[in-house]
């Protein structure tokens, strides 16, 4: 449909005739006191009565020009079908543990058997995917913590620098706390129903400047909620010397402390031992922070100015040929 963005600008259009009609003409006495070297050339131009008489049309294509220049000054735009926009009321900081431990192959994908980051990988591309509308952020932590990709719409370039990460780019330790204490410093200036954390890793606090605990006191205070996530198998068999024994992958997982996390800053702690239960942890985790989606539209508008513009400017200089040939 055509709008008009300042439709007030055609109260305008009775100027010219309010002009005309209440605007006195200049006394014979103010003439004649008025010296001009072209007064000969000004008594034989013909006034817009005598026009109007002679030659209507040029009055009515006046009358044209004046209307579309004023309909130019209105703004009109084309406006398209309403389109909605996914917004929502959700800031999400992932941290990724790339501890040398993420190494182990207890995971299977698509049949094959990967290391746990590969599975990370896989399942939280899919879930970062899935966050239309969200901003997302990305900590990757080993010794220390990483702000890898700071909050932002682009989920793809966020995916992109989670599928670049390599176990051990960050250390062989694993830094939960610092990890959570950057999420803290980032998320800090958010509303507080929008500080979101979610933590994976499959080991203990072994490394960084502060403690889970300590972090998750100050997490508490800054009102961040923290869904933490243990991966790693009950069980893999390995073969050694002396033939084959069963392990677990996961003694080292430390999962008091990774539910102490949860449960202080209001989130939840969950085990995934495997690649399906990590895909059901996310789509839950979906359900628990779903995209809140605001009823928010958007237009698309294109400026039709330039049409009634040009016209009028064709009109005007027409009429200027016009007199020109009458004054010859």
């Amino acid at each position: 449909m055509i709008a008009f963005a300042w439709p007030y600008v055609f109260l305008c259009l009775p100027l010219p005739w309010l002009a005309w009609r209440f605007i006195r003409p200049v006394d014979a006495a103010q003439l004649a006191a008025l010296h001009t070297p072209f007064l000969e050339e000004l008594q034989n131009l013909p006034s817009a009565h005598r026009i109007a008489a002679a030659k209507p049309g040029i009055i009515w294509l006046a009358i044209l020009a004046w209307i579309l220049l004023v309909a130019a000054a209105a703004r009109p735009q084309w406006l398209g079908d309403p389109i909605e926009l996914a917004m929502s009321g959700r800031d999400l900081m992932l941290a990724v543990d790339l501890s040398g431990s993420m190494q182990i192959e207890d995971f299977k994908l698509n049949g094959k058997a990967v290391d746990r980051l590969t599975a990370t990988k896989a399942v939280a591309g899919q879930f970062i995917e899935r966050r239309a509308g969200d901003r997302i952020g990305l900590i990757l932590f080993g010794d220390r913590a990483y702000l890898q990709a700071p909050l932002t719409f682009d989920r793809k370039t966020v995916h992109t620098l989670l599928e670049e990460s390599a176990i051990g780019l960050a250390g062989e330790k694993t830094a939960i706390g610092d990890a959570i204490g950057l999420a803290v410093k980032r998320l800090r200036d958010n509303p507080e129903n929008q500080r979101i954390l979610i933590l994976l890793s499959d080991g203990a606090n072994t490394a960084g400047e502060v403690q889970p605990l300590q972090a998750a006191e100050l997490a508490v205070k800054e009102k961040l909620k923290i869904y933490t996530i243990g991966v790693g198998a009950d069980e893999m068999v390995v073969r050694d010397f002396f033939g084959t024994r069963r392990v677990n992958p996961s003694e080292d997982l430390d999962e008091k402390t990774m539910t102490a996390l949860a449960t202080q800053t209001g989130g939840r702690y969950f085990r995934a031992r495997d690649t399906e239960e990590l895909e059901k942890i996310y789509a839950m985790l979906d359900e628990l922070e779903p995209v809140e989606k605001d009823k928010r539209y958007y237009r698309p508008r294109a400026e039709l100015y330039p049409w009634p513009l040009g016209i009028a400017l064709i009109l005007a200089g027409a009429l200027v040929l016009v007199k020109e040939k009458e004054s010859v």
